[in-house]
């Protein structure tokens, strides 16, 4: 079965890509053991240089590489090439803080000297998405990487041209052949590559369904594993908000990649106090999103990446029409042979429906009313996920009261959830487990090694 990269925009075959035979997985194997511990041994200078390069060869691409994400996942243009630039940046972070991240760290003991030492785990199987096909593995690769690990990278079956362009990537940033390399497999392949002796951890951005999996099967082979999965953040306005930037970053935060994030906000717990404001603004502003041709500068609504997508977001939404949430605005597919959805909103929604438990990876934000701080929290917290949550006020203090509260890995006040490689990234709940980013982040692939000399 060959994989196909399609474009969401128009349905039409982009390119047919040929998977890894069995005879190239086993050598792509043997070349990531052969390569290991040289890698490993070699200095933080010269890893981070290579790092440093990676940035370099990004940018130098980055009007390539942003045109190949928007034809083959459906991402607009400026979207994908912020994309490319973040890339960078998390190159450009461990290249710099990586050797002052896994610095040895004494410790005072009754020995003559103690201490931990970090280090590299081996070879890391990484299965990313295809909604942020750069990032997601970058994300994973930079810190991985300049830690002295070798990577493999499963990725999403639909984005088989960014797969094979990121493994170029390092490639012609100098990166030795084997460090990172691409896998075009299956999922059903990729047991076998985790319980294979030569792979030694795993981390996945995906489903909860799919972290459940792997995680299983990571477990049965006592492989190390990170599991980010899905999310249903909320996005919390109090009654003394700055309407204007909560609005704003509604907007953003819903709709950004056609609302295809797990940190989106995608549940927004509004005061009753300022709901019909907030609910009237928000209506206007998601109404003026224009869907089109992600290649287009003036594009500000992108298509689904695949028809499946988008009929089992409407699913979701129709069995929560048929229990009684209100439709605000949109809520049908688009017209036309792309996968686009309309730029919907929900009201009234309540417990038992699909959008109030599930996560609606899409364009459609939910609002729920909330009569004062208390409720608002209940709201907020009453979710099997954990990823992300914001609070809106200019009560600062308020809000960070608030924040602390929400179950979750990362809350923000007064700004949208986003990842950042200074700070780490990561869930509760059936939001996964593990770190990425920051210095925990890198040090979720390596040996924390005690060292105790008399």
């Amino acid at each position: 079965m060959n994989f196909r990269s399609i474009n969401p925009y128009d349905g039409s075959t982009l390119q047919r890509v040929e998977p890894c035979s069995d005879t190239h997985l086993e050598q792509a194997l043997r070349r990531a053991a052969a390569v290991s511990p040289a890698w490993r041994e070699r200095s933080w200078e010269e890893r981070g240089r290579l790092l440093k390069s990676t940035a370099t060869a990004l940018r130098a691409r980055s009007e390539q590489l942003a045109r190949m994400m928007s034809l083959e996942m459906g991402k607009l243009i400026k979207e994908a090439r912020g994309e490319i630039e973040k890339c960078a940046w998390v190159c450009e972070h461990y290249a710099e803080h990586g050797v002052h991240d896994l610095a040895d760290e004494p410790i005072v003991t009754d020995a003559g000297k103690s201490l931990i030492t970090y280090q590299a785990l081996g070879t890391v199987l990484a299965i990313m998405p295809w909604n942020f096909p750069f990032w997601q593995v970058f994300r994973f690769a930079a810190p991985a990487l300049v830690a002295g690990n070798t990577a493999l990278l499963k990725h999403a079956s639909n984005v088989p041209q960014c797969a094979l362009a990121i493994e170029s990537v390092f490639l012609d940033a100098g990166f030795p052949e084997g460090v990172f390399q691409t896998l075009l497999i299956d999922a059903g392949r990729v047991a076998t590559v985790i319980a294979d002796p030569r792979v030694h951890a795993v981390t996945l951005t995906g489903s909860e369904a799919a972290g459940r999996q792997v995680a299983a099967v990571a477990g049965a082979n006592l492989k190390k594993s990170v599991m980010e999965l899905g999310g249903s953040d909320p996005f919390v306005v109090l009654e003394d908000a700055n309407m204007d930037l909560a609005v704003q970053h509604a907007v953003t935060s819903r709709y950004l990649n056609a609302g295809q994030s797990c940190i989106a906000a995608k549940r927004f717990v509004v005061l009753d106090s300022v709901a019909d404001e907030f609910l009237g603004r928000f209506m206007t502003a998601v109404e003026a999103l224009l869907p089109g041709d992600p290649l287009d500068e003036g594009t500000t609504l992108a298509p689904l990446a695949r028809h499946d997508l988008r009929d089992d977001l409407h699913k979701q939404v129709l069995d929560s029409l048929a229990h009684g949430a209100k439709a605000v605005t949109g809520c049908l597919p688009g017209s036309g042979p792309g996968a686009f959805y309309q730029a919907s909103i929900l009201n009234n929604v309540q417990p038992g429906m699909r959008a109030y438990h599930e996560e609606l990876f899409g364009p459609v934000a939910i609002v729920l009313h909330a009569n004062d701080d208390a409720d608002a929290l209940r709201l907020a917290n009453d979710t099997r996920f954990g990823l992300g949550g914001s609070v809106w006020s200019e009560d600062v203090a308020r809000a960070e009261r608030l924040a602390r509260q929400l179950v979750c890995g990362c809350a923000f006040v007064n700004s949208m959830v986003k990842s950042d490689p200074r700070l780490p990234f990561g869930g509760v709940r059936d939001s996964g487990y593990g770190r990425e980013l920051s210095r925990l982040g890198i040090r979720e692939f390596v040996n924390a090694k005690t060292l105790w000399i008399r």
